[in-house]
């Protein structure tokens, strides 16, 4: 198997937060040269920086040896996923179970969560201006946390219900202790001192954690010839750190290089570490300042003249549900890197469209490099879709296209890919930031 494939797995196993993926990308960036910018009064060709936004986006930098206004080539992917985050006040006993109160974020299917080993990562902030790192659950030796649901036996009415509601979200919560019943109260309180004794929080502490319930136990191949991989998280840490990748490993940079890996995209893009936000714009102008570049004109210049490839999955062709799907538009496990012309849905709502000469410049790129690729969209028209990050790069004037690696069982617990498609995802990227 590639060292790709084998890094890519042991990363989607290690790193199952925002938070977590920034850490790792700071820590294997500074082997390979790079530094905060904030260490930098000046900038020249072949430095390589990176920003990072509350821990949770980063975008890195490789400046190259043309003007900044002539343009960027941008790799961008987002590295949040769906999962059930911990409510702000959310531990409580009842007759005897201690649970943990989530909120679920992102398109779910809430079923599929339910009688799964879980784990929980995050951080957890204290008054005194200390941040706790948190893992629980995930030691092969240690704990683990579930969701319950009700037997066959006595579901009938559940099951009357459509999938969509069978389960509500309130009833996502996580069972992490066990008391007597005639010992009311003292399950909570036990699992306070194990928190306490363990990580040094008190319950007050949850009010500012960030806090994500997610599946546990590592990613794994899949199938008898170990061609595939099936884990957490690969929408969209799947094309966030193959183009992390790529950017780590190129040099000698015409025009400037960025890999930029941001958060919310599974709620919107919003807020102050998602893509609808000044959060490119910004980083940009620290840039700018360092290569004398900073006016606004020169800016604006340099985001229109950008190409940028918006990364993310696409739906995998799944051959027990070909209603869904326009087969001669649809991608395939093993097929290659996926390019997308629109997302979006009904009418091609929130798509951003690229326009033909883009692709065909890609085209071109990708043929030159073989790397291999498959355009499609995401279902028949009028089923369903959704909308990615390339609308907010759009907004600059930049080409954009949306582009990726086609995943089966998207947005569940535990997600499918093709090895060979993770390493078209690296050449492509490593072919794109050579564009021009």
């Amino acid at each position: 198997m590639s060292d790709t494939v084998k890094k890519y797995i042991k990363f989607i196993s290690e790193n199952k937060s925002e938070r977590e993926c920034v850490q790792t990308f700071i820590k294997e960036a500074e082997k390979k040269g790079y530094s905060p910018i904030e260490d930098h009064e000046i900038l020249s060709p072949g430095d390589r920086v990176y920003i990072t936004v509350y821990g949770k986006a980063i975008a890195l930098f490789e400046i190259g040896t043309e003007p900044l206004e002539e343009g960027l080539n941008i790799l961008c992917a987002h590295i949040d996923s769906p999962r059930l985050d911990l409510k702000m006040k959310p531990l409580y006993e009842k007759n005897g179970i201690v649970y943990l109160n989530t909120h679920y974020y992102g398109g779910i299917k809430k079923y599929q969560w339910v009688t799964l080993p879980l784990a929980i990562h995050g951080v957890v902030a204290k008054k005194n201006g200390e941040v706790v790192n948190v893992v629980m659950g995930e030691d092969d030796d240690d704990y683990t946390f579930a969701i319950s649901d009700i037997l066959p036996h006595i579901a009938q009415e559940q099951m009357k219900k459509s999938a969509s509601e069978f389960i509500p979200g309130e009833n996502l919560d996580v069972i992490v202790g066990l008391n007597r019943e005639d010992k009311k109260g003292e399950g909570k309180n036990e699992v306070l001192k194990v928190l306490k004794e363990k990580y040094g929080i008190d319950e007050d502490d949850f009010l500012s954690a960030e806090l994500e319930v997610v599946p546990a136990g590592k990613a794994k191949y899949l199938g008898l010839r170990k061609d595939m991989i099936i884990g957490y998280g690969q929408d969209d840490r799947v094309c966030a750190y193959t183009s992390f990748l790529a950017a780590l490993e190129h040099n000698k940079a015409k025009r400037t290089c960025c890999c930029l890996l941001v958060d919310k995209e599974e709620i919107g893009s919003v807020g102050a570490t998602g893509m609808d936000s000044l959060l490119l714009e910004n980083a940009l102008s620290e840039l700018a300042l360092r290569l004398a570049s900073s006016t606004e004109i020169k800016i604006r210049r340099a985001l229109k003249n950008s190409y940028m490839l918006s990364s993310d999955v696409n739906s995998a062709l799944d051959p027990l549900n070909m209603d869904l799907y326009d087969e001669d538009n649809s991608s395939s496990l093993g097929g290659g890197i996926v390019f997308n012309k629109y997302t979006g849905s009904r009418g091609k709502s929130g798509a951003s469209d690229a326009n033909a000469e883009y692709i065909a410049k890609l085209r071109r790129t990708m043929d030159d490099n073989k790397v291999k690729f498959q355009m499609a969209d995401m279902a028949k028209v009028d089923v369903g879709g959704g909308g990615t990050i390339a609308k907010y790069a759009a907004w600059y004037g930049m080409n954009v296209i949306d582009s990726g690696v086609a995943v089966l069982s998207m947005h569940s617990p535990f997600e499918i890919t093709s090895t060979y498609d993770v390493e078209m995802a690296k050449k492509c990227y490593t072919a794109f930031l050579d564009i021009e």
